[in-house]
């Protein structure tokens, strides 16, 4: 498959200027009315003064910018913030940050004084890699500031995650087929990758053999491509999602920032299956790993002391009765830890499992997300409400989550943002 077609695949588009050349100082107000400051010091402002009582709750929401490798350019704007109405689960528009390309993941530090983005791109230096920014949080007004910006160790990164230490960002590159490992210096500003691993192996199939009937969707198994990376809650170990090469990679990462394979650096998922994100349970035990082209969810034990991973049940995230082309894209647990949820796109789902005490998941409900191509999941502070991030139809859902249960309801809610695909939320002090 060749590069055109493969970011043609993941939808991204090439802006008119280059990774140096961004906003110069103006005041403008957004295709929603939030006014905006976009400057070369990266700050914003809007939000406004708090509520007398209560806790002010913001969201920030990236997703795809007419700046990024060839394939259709995106619809958003940058790094969007928007305040929670806990009333009735709406998102109020605030401001946005437009001195960034295609911020398509974005994660907090443990301490949520720091966000960081990643730029989903290919043309940040020359050796075609992605970049990742850091920006401090503002605690009373939650407005960004840009600290710095790095390579992300590849070309097209496509998830980040801060290590459970706190001194590390991990990154993934898609197009690249890397983890890159970036460290985080006392002012939340990043340094140089201390660590790069680089993935090769057998070409797989495009298709899995458990797909859905049906399913004409592809991912492309043409190498690597690194999907998500994040830390097991232990802290103990690093483990990667390669969607490429259908592996699911094992380290432990060094004080200085080296990645050290485990005792079994990688296990084979189903060939064709394209392992793209993954869900611990809360006691670190239970590994949950979402495959996107066959839309399973595969049930693994996981050993926090060695990294071993014993997988024991592949369930599909869509009822026996779907017929047809689907995607699946992101998977979490419940705040409670005995629900987990899965967004499908093409098949426009949100699928909903019980947990029981073994970890073993049982399908309870699908619903239809009211919108097209979702992609991020998340609950606010609260756990009252999930969100959903639909590419495609250019909007943010939200459904109200029954506390006993865990079902969901449509609040009726949309929230318009061009292209989103992530999201992060942050109480603000009083």
């Amino acid at each position: 498959m060749t590069a055109r077609s493969l970011l043609s695949r993941r939808r991204f588009g090439l802006g008119a200027f280059g990774a140096g050349a961004l906003g110069t100082l103006s005041i403008t107000r957004t295709a929603f009315g939030a006014p905006t400051l976009d400057s070369g010091t990266g700050e914003n402002s809007g939000l406004g003064p708090l509520p007398a009582k209560g806790p002010r709750i913001l969201c920030y929401v990236g997703g795809y910018t007419k700046h990024a490798p060839p394939g259709g350019a995106g619809n958003g704007q940058g790094i969007a913030t928007y305040e929670l109405n806990l009333a009735d689960g709406s998102l109020v528009p605030r401001s946005v940050f437009t001195d960034i390309a295609s911020p398509s993941f974005i994660t907090l530090s443990p301490d949520h004084r720091f966000l960081y983005a990643l730029s989903e791109i290919d043309d940040y230096n020359a050796g075609h890699d992605g970049s990742v920014t850091a920006f401090s949080i503002d605690p009373a007004t939650g407005a960004l500031r840009k600290i710095n910006t790095v390579s992300s160790g590849g070309s097209v990164p496509a998830h980040l995650s801060v290590h459970k230490n706190g001194r590390f960002v991990l990154v993934a590159n898609y197009v690249g087929g890397s983890i890159a490992v970036l460290p985080i210096k006392p002012d939340g500003s990043l340094g140089e990758a201390t660590d790069v691993y680089k993935a090769t192996g057998p070409k797989m199939p495009e298709r899995a053999a458990d797909n859905p009937p049906g399913n004409f969707a592809v991912s492309d198994h043409s190498g690597s491509h690194m999907h998500m990376v994040h830390s097991d809650p232990s802290g103990n170990f690093v483990l990667a999602d390669d969607a490429g090469l259908d592996r699911v990679y094992v380290w432990k990462l060094s004080d200085d920032g080296k990645l050290v394979p485990a005792k079994t650096p990688f296990i084979t998922a189903e060939p064709g299956s394209a392992p793209r994100h993954f869900a611990f349970s809360p006691d670190g035990r239970i590994l949950y790993n979402l495959g996107e082209q066959d839309s399973r969810v595969v049930v693994s034990d996981f050993d926090p002391q060695t990294g071993e991973i014993k997988p024991r049940q592949s369930v599909s995230t869509v009822t026996e009765h779907f017929r047809g082309s689907t995607l699946a894209a992101e998977i979490l647990v419940g705040p409670k830890g005995d629900k987990l949820y899965v967004s499908n796109r093409l098949g426009d789902s949100l699928a909903v499992f019980h947990i029981a005490a073994d970890g073993s998941l049982t399908l309870i409900e699908e619903i239809w997300m009211h919108a097209d191509y979702g992609r991020a999941l998340m609950f606010e502070p609260t756990g009252r409400y999930l969100f959903c991030t639909n590419q495609r139809s250019d909007s943010i859902t939200s459904f109200k989550v029954d506390p006993a249960t865990g079902k969901l309801s449509f609040t009726w809610k949309f929230t318009p943002i061009g292209s989103p695909t992530t999201m992060a939320f942050v109480t603000l002090k009083a």
